[in-house]
């Protein structure tokens, strides 16, 4: 694909507008989600549902998209996550409206086909980047993610008591971004990819791709990073709340901890660049683990800000350098296959984390502390398997 700098700093401005704009929605679900599920739901156990279907129908949407984007061109997946998002917000506020928990849940699992989306602006920003730009591209992009972590809480704040109904004006706030957010993808000027000629090589199976030690450590990594996060994050607005703060401390530790999140990207490609991709990993995961010593340490507000700003931290680091990893170790060819086939295995696993969230803040204690604890504990086995990997990784002999 044409690497021109001037169409690649096009595309990634272009991508870092829709990261800040559009990505405002998913700060705003994350933060309602598990206290609109816990208003509807006859079980607290199943509180923290609406934002596993949200994962779940990303992890489902990945392979499709990637299709859809290896044949038809990265604008029309783009403008089809969007419309997944305005019609989840959609269904959810009518399920808002009905009282309905089903429905509701329909909506969120609608939802995760732009989060899905969003999750390829990263590999979309290296597409049309020259090799040396690729992982500042990556980075510029999840920068974009400072806006979206300052406008998300605050509009929460303004609509989600603003009618009758509880959290509804935030749902058909979500249906404006969308609505309008979609005109940027007009935009972008990355080249739908030329069609296989008949003799075209047709690069390795997925299981091949699989085998593949810097594609297996990188999705791992990516896993990892991703499902911690959502983990811990998925459970923090109930954790606070139910500690006696409120939702207003909830949606402040939120955009602090999105703040974290996207901050470092404004450096994270030079580390990368400078120190290696292995070694900022490396720095991820320490940090991810440090973040569950902070929230073991107590349930003052000042932990909660401390253990998910530390958690953003690390994410940013984890993900964006399992990313440029992957990014570099499959051929062109081969593009579609990895990046769907990375996406479908790392929000499965987050499926699971964020399913796994609510059960351990509501139902594994008898108080919100305890199943804070809980929460935090269960990073221990995720960051073992991450760190065994990169080990294991950084052993093998480079020829090999």
């Amino acid at each position: 694909m044409d690497a021109s700098p001037t169409r690649a700093r096009r595309n990634v401005a272009v991508l870092v507008a829709a990261q800040a704009f559009l990505g405002a929605q998913m700060p705003m679900i994350f933060t309602i989600g598990g206290l609109a599920g816990q208003s509807l739901a006859t079980n607290p156990c199943f509180a923290t549902l609406p934002i596993s279907l949200i994962v779940l129908g990303s992890m489902l949407s990945a392979q499709p998209l990637a299709a859809l984007m290896q044949r038809f061109g990265r604008r029309a997946g783009f403008l089809v996550g969007a419309l997944g998002g305005a019609s989840g917000a959609a269904v959810g506020a009518w399920g808002l409206v009905q009282a309905s928990f089903p429905i509701f849940l329909a909506g969120s699992l609608l939802t995760g086909i732009y989060m899905s989306s969003q999750g390829f602006f990263r590999f979309a920003a290296a597409d049309t980047a020259e090799e040396a730009f690729r992982p500042k591209a990556i980075s510029y992009v999840m920068a974009g993610g400072l806006v979206s972590a300052l406008i998300g809480p605050q509009l929460v704040k303004m609509t989600s008591e603003a009618l009758v109904v509880p959290f509804l004006g935030t749902y058909l706030a979500v249906i404006a971004i969308n609505a309008f957010g979609a005109l940027l993808f007009f935009a972008l000027d990355i080249p739908r990819p030329p069609a296989p000629s008949a003799d075209a090589p047709l690069g390795r199976t997925r299981l091949e791709l699989l085998r593949t030690p810097r594609i297996a450590v990188a999705i791992i990594c990516a896993m990892v990073s991703y499902a911690l996060m959502n983990l811990v994050m998925t459970s923090t607005p109930l954790a606070v709340v139910g500690c006696g703060y409120s939702q207003g401390d909830a949606a402040d530790v939120v955009s602090a901890h999105v703040l974290a999140m996207f901050a470092p990207s404004f450096f994270t490609g030079h580390l990368i660049a400078r120190f290696g991709v292995e070694r900022i990993l490396a720095l991820g995961l320490a940090i991810l683990a440090a973040s569950g010593v902070v929230g073991l340490a107590g349930v003052d507000l000042a932990n909660f800000f401390g253990a998910l700003m530390l958690l953003g931290i690390g994410w940013n680091f984890g993900f964006i350098g399992a990313t440029t990893m992957l990014a570099g170790a499959h051929r062109p060819e081969e593009r579609g296959h990895v990046q769907g086939m990375n996406d479908a295995i790392v929000f499965g696993c987050v499926t699971v984390a964020s399913l796994a969230s609510g059960g351990l803040m509501n139902c594994s204690g008898g108080t919100p502390v305890e199943g804070w604890m809980a929460v935090n504990y269960a990073m221990v086995p995720f960051l073992t398997l991450a760190g065994g990997a990169l080990v294991w990784l950084a052993l093998r002999p480079r020829g090999t």
